[in-house]
């Protein structure tokens, strides 16, 4: 029987030859539980082992394979600590690299004078004499995991490369011929694509760098392709539904009775909205732009003009010092225009709580604003015309469905602050339309960056004084670091530096930390102290992305900037020049990559949201837009193999063709894609996020 083989992606991971049940255990915590998911668990990145470098010519800091003979026999033993320490010593035509093994004693009996390894690590020391330790160690002329392009896949604790790397190789031999190819001949051929079999095989053990580059191509590409298709197919399903009918009224009324005029890109978003209102289907709009380009006065237009049709609005933030904030920014605007609005969130009190409920559900409510407390059980609404997301980070599909049960399918606006290109607008939201508001309301100003390197610390040290002196706050934002695949832990990490910090540089001043592993909960409090002004000094991991104002926070600082998409940078950036007092962003890196400094640049030359993102996008593929923010879309996966713009736009292109010619994809020969789609929008609609 287990000559037969297995021909079925849901097959568990467990019944693979040479896994097992233990095994299974660790690769379920990387989210692999079916044959299909191990064969389609992508390296993060890919390393060249094919050459060796000579001993004299290693870069300290750099990995690489050296091919080097043992000059004498290895000496060691224990060490305090309970450790041991084999050393060695390897040497080739010009160098000498002295090699430490630590707890690995059987290296003393396995390594003999006189043979030639392969040796592959991190080198460090002098040029006359290198380093490395615990490097990997080949006999010559029986290597695995040199002497080729080798996958580094993300690990979890309980895993190591090669035990990865192993898994995936059995299940590639397991498949055989299995994976079945969705993309049609016909599309295949148009745009030269590979087969499926080779693609999985060559993305994770490529047999050259050509090779590697055809297969991240095709699988990037179906990926994009199965998207279009599904989301095609959902715009169709939608354009049959009937949405709250809204008559046209003059909004000048709406203009006028601002405190402010609204600039042309927020009355174009306004207008749009309010055509898709009175079209009679759902709208379903999507209206971005940067940090600060005033998305809040398009909702406050959107919820007034439906209530001018007796439609009432629900708007909805990720946390709750958000939806305090645009409680407090749209209340008092929306009660010059005779609307009502509410606050609903999870600190509500039970009595406040009570009353609210009862004026919603008698329509005595126009505009309710809240968390997704708006979508317990318990709130009813009287007539539910209008639902206002705000996207800044993820609100699922799940949860708009709910809201939309609670009416008739309603109106629906997103809001979101991460402008994304238009191609890539078009995949991720295919089923949107978008708005897009391109210019800053006058008052607003630009917020000047800096990219410096180690060696101005002190400098900016005495700026950071000097910001706090007047009575000003500070972001310092550190990257989580991997190595290897492996995450750190973050909490440590930011919470040593924040207390370094805290001891050595600034003993005067307040500085508190925020990390990802603190509860929601703890985050809000740090973060509405911060805005409070309660500490000088926020130190956080990427969190401070979640949009909360602190107008007294004039500096933004971003060590090892390199480590940060400009996307996110930008999103960083927006954190400060929220009030009057001029403000600054400093990226810092010693970085001497070409590219890092061509990317830092581009920060420092534009503040244009859309701009960043288009060169984001040229630099890095879409991957970081898919990988960051899921935007309640299916897992991606192959699009963080990168690719560039044009697989992206021929993949939608392809799908639109495709679907004009077999628009329900009945065709014979488009089963596998029909299948592949049904399964991608199954997911799509439940619980997707």
């Amino acid at each position: 029987g287990s000559e037969m083989c297995i021909r079925d992606r849901t097959t568990d991971v467990r019944y693979v030859k040479g896994i097992g049940e233990a095994r299974a255990k660790s690769l379920e915590k990387l989210g692999i539980r079916t044959l299909g998911d191990l064969i389609a668990y992508y390296p993060m990145r890919w390393e060249d082992r094919t050459r060796t470098v000579p001993v004299r010519e290693l870069i300290p800091g750099e990995y690489a394979c050296v091919r080097a003979t043992v000059a004498q026999d290895p000496r060691g033993g224990r060490i305090p600590g309970g450790r041991t320490l084999v050393q060695v010593r390897a040497v080739d035509e010009g160098g000498v690299l002295d090699i430490s093994f630590f707890n690995q004693e059987y290296r003393k009996t396995s390594l003999h004078k006189g043979e030639t390894y392969i040796f592959y690590g991190k080198a460090d020391g002098q040029r006359q004499r290198r380093t490395m330790v615990n490097p990997l160690v080949e006999r010559e002329g029986q290597q695995l995991l040199t002497g080729r392009i080798m996958p580094i896949y993300h690990l979890t604790a309980g895993l190591n490369q090669s035990t990865v790397a192993r898994a995936v190789r059995q299940g590639l031999d397991e498949c055989g011929d299995l994976p079945e190819d969705v993309l049609p001949d016909e599309v295949r051929r148009a745009h030269q694509l590979c087969y499926i079999g080779f693609a999985y095989e060559n993305v994770h053990f490529p047999a050259s760098p050509e090779a590697l580059a055809l297969a991240r191509r095709r699988l990037v590409f179906e990926e994009l392709f199965l998207l279009s298709c599904g989301l095609s197919l959902l715009r169709a399903r939608r354009e049959t539904a009937a949405g709250p009918v809204c008559r046209a009224v003059d909004m000048a009324a709406f203009y006028d009775a601002l405190p402010f005029a609204l600039t042309g890109a927020q009355r174009r978003a306004i207008e749009q909205s309010v055509a898709d209102m009175t079209s009679g289907r759902p709208m379903n709009r999507l209206c971005q732009g940067d940090v600060g380009s005033g998305k809040t006065m398009v909702a406050a237009g959107c919820a007034w003009f439906a209530a001018q049709n007796g439609w009432q609005t629900a708007l909805m933030a990720p946390t709750e010092i958000l939806a305090r904030q645009h409680y407090e920014t749209l209340s008092p605007l929306l009660a010059r225009l005779g609307m009502t609005c509410a606050l609903l969130t999870g600190s509500t009190r039970a009595r406040e709580r009570r009353e609210t409920l009862a004026a919603l559900a008698e329509g005595r409510i126009d505009l309710c604003i809240g968390t997704h407390a708006l979508l317990t059980e318990d709130v009813q609404y009287h007539r539910l015309g209008l639902v206002i997301t705000d996207e800044q980070h993820r609100f699922g599909v799940a949860q708009r469905s709910v809201l939309a049960h609670k009416g008739v399918s309603p109106h629906t606006l997103v809001l979101s602050a991460t402008p994304i290109p238009r191609t890539l607008a078009l995949i991720i939201y295919g089923d949107l339309e978008v708005s897009v508001i391109d210019e800053l309301p006058p008052g607003r100003q630009r917020v000047d960056t800096v990219a410096v390197g180690e060696k101005y610390r002190q400098r900016l040290n005495g700026f950071i004084h000097k910001q706090v002196a007047e009575g000003h706050q500070v972001f310092i934002v550190c990257p989580l670091v991997e190595e290897n695949g492996e995450t750190q832990d973050e909490r440590k990490a930011v919470t040593a530096y924040a207390q370094h910090l805290q001891q050595q540089v600034f003993p005067d001043l307040r500085v508190s930390v925020l990390h990802g592993r603190m509860k929601p909960r703890e985050k809000e409090k740090v973060m509405a102290a911060f805005a409070a002004g309660e500490s000088d000094i926020l130190v956080s991991t990427t969190v401070v992305e979640v949009g909360v104002d602190v107008p007294n926070a004039t500096l933004m600082v971003v060590e090892n900037a390199e480590r940060f998409g400009l996307s996110q940078l930008h999103q960083l950036r927006g954190r400060v020049g929220r009030g009057k007092a001029k403000s600054w962003c400093v990226l810092l890196s010693d970085s001497q990559n070409e590219e890092t400094r061509r990317r830092l640049k581009v920060m420092t030359d534009t503040n244009d949201g859309f701009k960043i993102s288009e060169e984001d996008l040229k630099l890095r593929g879409p991957g970081d837009f898919f990988g960051s923010r899921q935007h309640g879309l299916p897992e991606l996966k192959a699009a963080d193999l990168s690719c560039d713009m044009r697989t992206l736009d021929e993949a939608r292109q392809a799908a639109e063709a495709l679907l004009a010619a077999d628009p329900s994809l009945t065709a014979p020969e488009h089963g596998p894609l029909r299948r592949r789609v049904a399964a991608l929008l199954e997911m799509k609609d439940g619980t997707l996020n």
